[in-house]
């Protein structure tokens, strides 16, 4: 059935007319072709109101940018012309030759020489000569036509507002009269004020530009644009009033253009002499007008242009494109300017010394607080530092900062926010934009919570905060201080702190602080050139034996991975870079090898001579030869904490001696052997003392990750997941009954995390304490107290973990440290919390932890607390004592170094160099040492177990025992771990009895006390045992036998000679020593009250008091060996008994102390074991004897 035409047009099927090609702008022409094979041609026609010769004359004239900027440069230029020709108009005007209209007879005037009445014929008729004539009425032809078309098309129905602007009444006045001269030709002579086109020419000027800024795509300086305001306006109101002055003073004193632009200039400079004056009225009262003009115009400019200023000094201006291509300079984004960040940036970015050249451009989008802009201010930054106020997602302001031509980028997080998450995503954003406009400026981005980190994985350096920070403070349960150790490896230092310093440790500490990591190539090394083809173990000892510097790993020159200590069987080679800690690099070291030649030439062999020093910062020790003895070495665990003395071949007198480092590893050596029977011991089947099976855990990888990029751990799990309800530590499930710590019986003491949320942050903190690597007998229990229920996706991802439990609660309520185990707890780890991190003030942010913490250690002295702080200067107040001389004096310190210029100022605070205390800021560091040691991010994650490179080692640390004394230095120290575990260490925890006395009577008071401590060791008793571990296996444990601690002995037998010399000479003063006891008397019923106030709350709650009480109640004995530990700190003056320190890369020299706690990189287990597996096993049970060599851990990868 044929369609209608109605129901045709709407079943047609568009299609192109045929022979016309489909673009876009085919708008008017298309055909309809139906199912009968008809066609219609319809044509449409779009935007007909813009084919108006109205609106097209429109867009030629106003809004075509290029069009409209050529027109109004030819309409500046007929402005300028006109005023050109009537200078030359007034330059060839001769009043005396007769004035008069044109074609009339001409008279000559004398009228000032004889009266005082103005002629008025000077100042209406002018002589203008037909050719100017023409063309000025030519010029005022094409400006009158201009005009009217201009109005014509900005006519918007409201003719008046055309009619009477400025701009439209001088162009009548300027250019009707010459038209009307062409019809009237007597008044062809008439004075026109010609001269005002001046400000015409201004006004099509400041369009000019504006188009020109629109044409061109680019934003000059509003700054800019008023200055040239404000020289138009003074050029405008100059030649106004020289022109009309000389005009009006043709019926006067005729003065010349010269003579009136030098009185308009004296005029309005305020000068004034009075040698040229107006002679009549009328240009007198064109001077009043002109000065009232100059009064209004010239302030509203000015202020203008002085606010425009003070906006461009906040917003900092612009930074040329010019210097950028000749200047090196990096960019700096960060969200809100802080000075404490922009000095940390600032003092390590310019630590190096090929920096120096460089320029810093701070583009920040909030405005410059008062001590950014006085810190600017100053000459060593105002010149090297430019700060510009915009927002990086801004192409402009990147523009401004020369984003494109920067070495580098660095974006920062704005830590102090309350959503960090926001915070993080405001960071992803400009790091796309910044990657957007400068695809090729490399880029450093600081994240904060790792599941951000995927996000901007194309950067060029990343670092998560959150990461970083678990990790760390993980590290610091296990290896005292790592936090420090970490610090002060990412800090620039040239080891100059302290040195001043009366106090033995603090030169010492403030010296080893200067170490850092360099590179260097081994073929082009005078370090380690010499032991090419030798095995890394060998080059690292004797690198360090040599020059005093600490090889700690290597990088392939194919692969770019890099391996921390790979082990003896890694074989140097030239194309190697190796990567070593010392005080500076290699190239800014000079080397003289006078000490050791002459060592050659006496064929000198035996134990150490003096340190031998290099002129060069670095601290280097020239050690001898080591007399070597070619031993049996026994198979040593590689987890164990001694290194045992080697066998004396029946010689009872004989010294002991250390092992020589093989050039090459032997095949038979024992290191594959140490490797695996630490496996195989780490998975005893029966317990010391129940004879139970012990539960069984697997190797393998965490099943489940609770964010996208986090680097796959080898880690001890369970053979399967734990159900959630087991996961909670004080309340019981129908798998267990266990409602408190107690109940569970752990052998290790337990470590506790409080944190505000279970973030995925926290996940980092669990995986290095469940490595691998680490013996299963060395395990702590992880109790994580929250203050909010943990989410499901993260129960889920650490469900597979053993021994991770949680609870909700706060540490500012004892009854939730008390459910916790908290009395069983050997660590607690405070965290940060989110919501307390930004405060009205500042530095109140860390108020509530400070005090909490403090409550802590005074509730329970004996445990040990890490903090993590907002902000670093607070971490003065960690286990703040009111009348701490010592404290005192080392925040004078801190400040004398602060005024030489030090990075680490902070470095001597005694919470932090025992590593105490941790700011997440103080890493800022790392990323900023990034851009000149790119390698600097991985080592970093490499020591903290955040990644896992196959054949790199771990940190660890191993303790000074007595039966290691036997070594005497760390350079001995160095050799027998190279030589027997292939162990490089690379520093000391060191901590020591110390004696903070600051004037004489507090030392008699300090004295004193010890000495009752001493006296009362003589009837004490041993700790009582719990958990059920021996005490002799517990670090914190100790026997109350005199003979079976002779340091401690000795210690006591030198107080008390000392108090005896001292007694005598001091015995006026018995009565400062009797208020001294009275006040031991009131201490010690302040701790019994908080015992008894513990006490209460675990009865109330139902846990059993024991735990507790063998803690509270500690012996003297106990309370000395814990303090001498650095466990405890003395509650009983206001003096600290200890003080505890890292010491990075010490000379070879260093003496080794009894409880010094060394870091070791210990190379990886599994490095060898795919391909020496069988040979390993075969050989360990050759060693192993009888030993069972069946192991029941499972690996899964």
């Amino acid at each position: 059935m044929p369609f209608s035409g109605e129901e045709r047009s709407l079943q047609g099927i568009y299609k192109p007319a045929e022979g016309r090609p489909v673009c876009s702008e085919c708008y008017t022409n298309r055909s309809f072709v139906y199912d009968d094979g008809s066609a219609h041609r319809v044509q449409v026609e779009f935007y007909v109101n813009e084919n108006t010769f109205k609106e097209r004359l429109k867009l030629f004239f106003i809004k075509n940018q290029r069009s409209s900027l050529r027109i109004r440069l030819f309409n500046f230029s007929l402005k300028l012309l006109t005023c050109l020709l009537y200078i030359v108009r007034v330059l060839l005007d001769n009043p005396e030759e007769g004035i008069g209209c044109w074609e009339c007879e001409k008279q000559n005037y004398t009228a000032f020489n004889q009266s005082t009445n103005i002629n008025w014929s000077h100042i209406f008729w002018v002589d203008r000569k037909t050719p100017l004539w023409a063309v000025q009425v030519s010029i005022a032809l094409i400006s009158f036509l201009e005009t009217m078309l201009l109005t014509y098309l900005s006519y918007k129905g409201n003719i008046w507002e055309q009619i009477f602007r400025i701009s439209f009444i001088l162009e009548m006045i300027n250019t009707v009269p010459f038209i009307i001269t062409i019809f009237w030709p007597p008044l062809r002579n008439l004075f026109i004020p010609v001269f005002l086109n001046c400000w015409l020419a201004k006004y099509a000027l400041e369009n000019m530009i504006n188009d020109l800024h629109r044409a061109i795509q680019r934003t000059q300086s509003a700054m800019f644009n008023q200055v040239l305001i404000l020289i138009c306006t003074l050029l405008c109101l100059v030649f106004t009033g020289t022109c009309g002055i000389q005009h009006l003073e043709r019926a006067g004193e005729k003065l010349s253009l010269f003579k009136s632009f030098y009185f308009c200039i004296v005029t309005f400079s305020t000068v004034g002499y009075g040698d040229v004056t107006p002679k009549i009225w009328p240009s007198q009262l064109l001077v009043v007008i002109m000065i009232c003009v100059a009064l209004v115009v010239l302030p509203l400019q000015f202020e203008e242009l002085v606010y425009l200023w003070m906006e461009r000094q906040k917003s900092g201006g612009n930074y040329s494109r010019h210097r950028a291509q000749t200047e090196k300079h990096v960019v700096l984004c960060v969200s809100s300017l802080k000075i404490d960040l922009l000095m940390d940036f600032l003092n390590e970015f310019y630590a190096h010394p090929r920096l120096q050249d460089y320029y810093v451009v701070i583009l920040c989008p909030t405005e410059m607080d008062i001590q950014v802009r006085r810190v600017l201010q100053i000459p060593l930054w105002s010149q090297r530092v430019i700060y510009l106020q915009g927002s990086a997602l801004k192409d402009q302001d990147l523009m401004r900062a020369k984003m494109d031509n920067g070495e580098a980028c660095f974006i920062l997080s704005s830590r102090n926010e309350v959503d960090r998450t926001a915070a993080d995503h405001q960071t992803i954003l400009r790091a796309w934009a910044v990657k957007d406009f400068a695809p090729n400026c490399p880029l450093y981005v600081q994240i904060l919570k790792p599941e951000n980190k995927f996000h901007v994985k194309f950067a060029d350096h990343v670092v998560c905060e959150e990461e970083c920070k678990y990790a760390m403070l993980a590290l610091n349960c296990v290896c005292p201080a790592t936090s420090t150790l970490i610090t002060l490896l990412v800090h620039t230092s040239r080891g100059q702190e302290g040195q001043e310093s009366p106090e033995q440790w603090q030169r010492m500490y403030g010296r080893c602080s200067g170490n850092e990591v360099y590179h260097i190539r081994m073929g082009d090394s005078k370090f380690f050139m010499e032991y090419e083809g030798k095995s890394f173990t060998y080059a690292a000892f004797h690198a360090h034996k040599k020059y005093g510097v600490c090889l700690i790993g290597i990088r392939r020159e194919e692969n770019k991975s890099i391996l921390l200590n790979p082990g003896p069987r890694h074989i140097m080679a030239a194309s190697d870079t190796c990567f070593y800690i010392n005080i500076t690099k290699e190239e800014n070291s000079a080397f003289i090898f006078k000490q050791e030649e002459k060592q050659k030439k006496k064929g000198f062999a035996g134990s150490y001579d003096g340190p031998s020093r290099l002129p060069v910062h670095s601290i280097i020790a020239s050690m001898g030869t080591v007399a070597m003895d070619l031993q049996n070495t026994e198979c040593r665990p590689a987890n164990s904490s001694k290194l045992a003395l080697p066998a004396e071949n029946g010689s009872g007198t004989r010294r002991p001696s250390i092992a020589p480092v093989l050039e090459l590893a032997d095949t038979s050596s024992l290191l594959p052997c140490d490797l695996l029977s630490d496996q195989s011991e780490d998975e005893m089947t029966q317990s010391d003392e129940e004879g139970s099976a012990v539960l069984e855990y697997v190797k393998g990888y965490p099943p489940n990750s609770p964010y996208i990029g986090s680097s796959p751990t080898l880690c001890h799990l369970l053979p399967e997941k734990a159900p959630f309800c087991c996961l909670r530590l004080d309340k019981g499930c129908k798998h267990n009954s266990f409602e408190d710590a107690k109940a569970y019986g752990f052998k290790n003491k337990l470590i506790i995390v409080s944190a505000e949320t279970a973030g995925n942050g926290l996940y980092n903190f669990i995986v290095p304490l469940r490595a691998y690597y680490r013996s299963r007998k060395e395990l702590n229990p992880i109790v994580l107290l929250l203050d909010n229920k943990p989410e499901h996706h993260f129960l889920e991802a650490i469900c597979c973990f053993p021994m991770v439990y949680y609870m909700e609660g706060t540490i500012d309520n004892l009854d939730s440290l008390l459910q916790c185990g908290i009395i069983y707890a050997d660590n607690l780890v405070v965290v940060d919390k989110e919501s307390t991190m930004s405060a009205e003030e500042d530095y109140m942010a860390d108020a509530k932890t400070i005090v909490n913490v403090q409550t802590m250690f005074r509730l329970f002295p004996s445990l040990s607390i890490i903090t993590e702080l907002t902000h670093p200067s607070n971490m003065r107040f960690m286990q703040f004592r009111a009348k701490d001389s010592y404290s005192l004096a080392l925040s004078k310190l801190e400040k004398r170094e602060r005024e030489n210029g030090s990075n680490l100022a902070f470095m001597f605070r005694l919470p932090f160099a025992a590593g105490r205390v941790f700011s997440i800021s103080m890493l800022d560091t790392l990323l900023y040492q990034s851009f000149v040691k790119d390698y600097m991010i991985t080592i970093t994650r490499l020591l903290l177990g955040l990644d896992t490179t196959p054949g790199s080692g771990y940190l660890c640390a191993m303790k000074i025992t007595e039966d290691d004394l036997w070594i005497r230095t760390y350079g001995r120290l160095f050799q027998k771990l190279c030589s027997s575990s292939a162990e490089i260490p690379i520093g000391i925890y060191r901590t020591e009895s110390h004696m903070f006395a600051t004037s004489e009577p507090h030392d008699i008071r300090a004295q004193s006390q010890i000495s009752i401590n001493v006296e009362d060791c003589e009837d004490t008793k041993d700790v009582k045992e719990h958990w059920g571990i021996k005490t002799s296996h517990h670090r914190n444990s100790c026997s109350s036998d005199q003979s079976e601690h002779p340091l401690l002995r000795r210690k006591s037998m030198q107080w008390a000679r000392r108090l005896s010399r001292k007694g005598n000479k001091h015995s006026s003063k018995t009565a400062e020593w009797i208020s001294q006891q009275r006040l031991s008397l009131y201490r010690r019923s302040e701790r019994q009250e908080l015992s008894e106030l513990v006490k209460n709350r675990m009865k109330h709650l139902g846990l059993p008091t024991t735990g507790y009480e063998d803690v509270a109640n500690l012996t003297a004995s106990d309370v000395m060996n814990r303090v001498n530990l650095g466990y405890l700190q003395d509650e009983m003056n206001d003096h600290q008994n200890t003080l505890s320190y890292v010491l990075i890369n010490p000379p070879p020299d260093t003496r080794l102390e009894l409880n010094d706690i060394v870091y070791l990189i210990r190379s990886d287990p599994l490095a060898h074991v795919a391909n020496d597996g069988h040979s390993r096993k075969s050989s360990c049970s050759n060693k192993l004897g009888s030993g069972n060599p069946e192991t029941r851990d499972e690996t899964q990868l």
